[in-house]
């Protein structure tokens, strides 16, 4: 199957194009916070099971750990908030959409890491250690092929300006 090839381009001013990405960049970033929202209101709520007590030691520092990374995707989710209101009105809209960017990436690594964790975390408790570490390896690996190889091998190579 050959693709298609792609336009040339828009016809849209370098503002119109930094406005588009950063609508695009918003977009996705409500995706993740809620995906985000969902786990760590999951973590949020096992403290007050009855099972929670029964948890061992690496159990607990897995769990906490999982509350952490929850918490810093929730923050780092928070910081184009942040870069918007610092650049707001200073026509520097693409010095926005590269940290959006940059940040985005980090985010998806960090829930990536979380979504991960939380399968070990689950796994480990309900069934044992040796079912856990063999869906933490599954996990990473798809976590690493939805990451990483999969728009590496639908995007190509870098297009030259």
């Amino acid at each position: 199957m050959t693709p298609t090839p792609e336009r040339s381009g828009r016809e849209e001013t370098v503002e119109e194009r930094a406005d588009r990405n950063w609508n695009e960049l918003l977009q996705e970033f409500r995706v993740l916070q809620t995906g985000v929202q969902i786990l760590g209101g999951f973590l949020l709520t096992l403290p007050f099971q009855q099972r929670f007590a029964d948890l061992d030691g690496p159990q607990r520092v897995l769990y906490l750990a999982l509350v952490v990374l929850a918490a810093s995707c929730t923050t780092m989710m928070l910081a184009p908030i942040a870069l918007h209101r610092r650049l707001f009105q200073w026509q520097r809209k693409q010095r926005l959409v590269m940290g959006g960017h940059w940040l985005a990436q980090i985010v998806m690594v960090l829930i990536g890491c979380l979504v991960t964790g939380t399968a070990v975390f689950v796994f480990d408790v309900v069934l044992d250690r040796r079912a856990s570490i063999i869906v933490g390896i599954a996990m990473a690996t798809l976590v690493v092929s939805v990451l990483v190889i999969v728009p590496r091998w639908v995007g190509g190579s870098r297009p030259h300006a």
